[in-house]
């Protein structure tokens, strides 16, 4: 996992990985349990997802750093080291292409690979000058994804809105829980708007109005939390643990009233299809509700603006 992840961070070093680089990525990734560091295991569905995190947008130094230092205390032997040096290699020419920020990130990597001491002997002077256990105060207050792995897995709305709130994109003043709840909402309002693979103006803006009144947010922060759902909707978004989280987290008076919500943000082209009754039927299933209270939600949209 750790070669792994260097890896992954060596393949940002340009800022961006084109689709060709990601399928090359992973076939060489899928390769990596079988051999050196990680010899006879696979990785589990979440030690995938974990890769996936760091696949899905780019590492910076500072976080490569950090990931690159975990490596260093990971090697024990020359045949890890090999290893790594030949992953490491193998990616540099996977797509056939070297930018130079490729090439200086792989030789920075590679050098800080060759400069672990493995053996008995390289294995005693790391422990004499303390490497293993203690990390150099830079590399400690590096960006670490994998302290919201879960939110990434159960909330990936509200991960991806972490990590834009970690660059300083905006600074919404409200509690931790609520602005995980507005994550949730906002995932379950871009499904609904995405069922015909389009969200439209209109709806977009059904989204930041419902966002905005609903938990009396600026205008501003419902935008943003709106604009990162619709950008996640289209990824592999996992709808039934966001069901889940926003089930756990809101009162049945709160979902209730969210279905209103729903059928708003499907009508904000002037009518509600079949597909989008149907998805927002799915969700309140999820949710726990009853037919009675999703037929409620129903027939607040008018009859003519409305599929049978």
């Amino acid at each position: 996992m750790t070669l792994a992840r260097v890896i992954i961070a060596a393949a940002w070093a340009d800022g961006e990985m084109t689709l060709e680089e990601i399928n090359s990525l992973k076939d060489l990734l899928f390769r990596l349990p079988h051999a050196g560091l990680e010899w006879g295991t696979q990785l589990t569905g979440r030690e995938w997802a974990m890769l996936e995190m760091y696949i899905e947008s780019p590492v910076d130094a500072a976080e490569r750093a950090r990931l690159v230092e975990l490596l260093q205390a990971a090697l024990r032997t020359p045949k890890d080291r090999a290893l790594a040096l030949s992953a490491l290699e193998d990616l540099i020419q996977a797509d056939g292409v070297v930018t130079d920020e490729e090439r200086a990130v792989a030789e920075e990597i590679k050098t800080a690979i060759e400069a672990v001491g493995v053996g008995v002997i390289g294995q005693l002077g790391r422990l004499m000058r303390g490497t293993v256990q203690r990390r150099s105060q830079a590399v400690a207050s590096a960006p670490n994804r994998e302290e919201y792995f879960e939110d990434f897995i159960k909330n990936k709305v509200y991960y991806a809105v972490r990590q834009r709130l970690n660059l300083g994109e905006v600074n919404p003043d409200i509690p931790e829980a609520d602005l995980r709840k507005l994550s949730l909402a906002g995932g379950l309002m871009a499904r609904v708007a995405h069922v015909d693979r389009e969200v439209t103006e209109d709806e977009f803006d059904k989204m930041v109005n419902a966002l905005q009144t609903g938990w009396d947010i600026t205008r501003e922060t419902a935008a943003f939390v709106a604009e990162v759902a619709v950008s996640e909707v289209s990824a592999d978004l996992d709808y039934f643990r966001l069901t889940r989280e926003f089930s756990t987290s809101t009162t049945e008076d709160e979902r209730v009233g969210f279905l209103d919500v729903l059928f708003a943000v499907a009508d904000a082209d002037g009518h509600v299809s079949h597909d989008e009754i149907e998805e927002i039927r799915r969700i309140a299933k999820s949710l726990n509700l009853t037919h009675k209270q999703f037929i409620g939600a129903k027939l607040t949209i008018p009859r003519e603006r409305r599929a049978n």
